[in-house]
């Protein structure tokens, strides 16, 4: 078989092995693939793997090789899965991979935003601390989280974990998904709406997919039923939120603080809007990029490629077995 890696890079860089794919044929990985040059190199390709590069219905239709096709993510909206169910190719994604990794970045990020770690640490190199007169100064207030209440939005494998670590914060949990699941409820979470949600929670942590219904759905509208001063995360997927929206209610105070990792286009345009906002933290989607969850990432598509070669293929997004 010949299997093509359109855009490998960010998996890999170099501190992984491609060696488990391997073990099935003949592999080409490419670091990055430019849209106009993806027919090209899949060519007669049996086996294709993408993260970002679109595998559009003109793509399948110029490529009937094609197979099985696979993401090196969990995500598989770059790839247009009802031709390729049409046309018997199942779509195979990775779930579960970056659970830890990504729960541990949220609350990574929420308590950046509690204590500006960063900043201070920047303060006391540039001699603030040694030019002080007192024996301590913040720049920023500082906030505690016990007591303090999360809405989270989307309670699937991460949006639980960090529900787990929030509570272990002594926070009260707050959690809406499309299917609420009562025996997930605890004396200190249960589900509640959404509108609930915005109303009552000092910190709100998305961890939904991007969906028709779920995209914009932070906006103008949404904000203002939240609590003045209220914390936003984000480590789903950054169209969840209209950023114009935002960076309003950021500048106004409506909103306290945000914390993203995630934006609309990535990488982010120079022209963004939340670039310019001072109570904000940005960083470049990089929550699921520890090599230990790069590495499950790794294991669990060789796997899904075992099983579509075994004839029992797993983890197949679009129906086609």
């Amino acid at each position: 078989m010949k299997i093509v890696i359109l855009d490998g890079y960010t998996e890999n860089p170099g501190d992984l092995s491609w060696d488990g794919f391997r073990r099935f044929g003949e592999v080409t990985v490419y670091d990055r693939t430019p849209a106009e040059q993806t027919v090209e190199r899949i060519g007669d390709a049996d086996i294709v793997y993408t993260n970002k590069t679109p595998i559009t219905k003109e793509v399948l239709e110029q490529c009937p090789g094609i197979r099985y096709i696979g993401t090196l993510a969990t995500g598989y909206n770059v790839v247009d899965v009802e031709t390729a169910a049409k046309r018997g190719i199942p779509v195979c994604n990775v779930p579960g991979y970056g659970t830890a990794a990504v729960a541990q970045f949220t609350i990574g990020l929420l308590l950046e935003l509690c204590h500006r770690i960063g900043a201070h640490s920047d303060s006391v190199k540039a001699g603030q601390w040694s030019a002080c007169p007192d024996f301590c100064y913040w720049n920023f207030p500082q906030m505690e989280l016990a007591g303090k209440t999360m809405g989270i939005v989307g309670f699937g494998s991460i949006g639980r974990e960090v529900g787990r670590l929030a509570q272990a914060f002594g926070m009260e949990v707050l959690a809406y998904s499309r299917t609420k699941r009562p025996e997930l409820e605890t004396e200190h979470c249960r589900f509640v709406t959404l509108e609930e949600l915005f109303e009552r929670s000092d910190v709100i942590s998305l961890h939904c997919p991007l969906f028709p219904e779920t995209e914009g759905m932070i906006n103008r509208s949404a904000i203002e039923k939240m609590k003045d001063g209220v914390l936003l995360l984000n480590t789903a997927r950054g169209q969840l939120i209209v950023e114009e929206d935002l960076r309003a209610a950021l500048d106004r105070g409506k909103v306290g603080g945000a914390a993203l990792d995630v934006v609309a286009k990535e990488p982010i345009s120079p022209d963004n809007p939340l670039l310019g906002a001072e109570n904000i933290i940005l960083t470049p989607h990089i929550a699921w990029a520890p090599k230990e969850s790069r590495q499950r990432l790794m294991d669990i598509a060789v796997g899904n490629l075992k099983a579509f070669v075994d004839g029992k293929a797993v983890n197949v997004v679009n129906g086609v077995e």
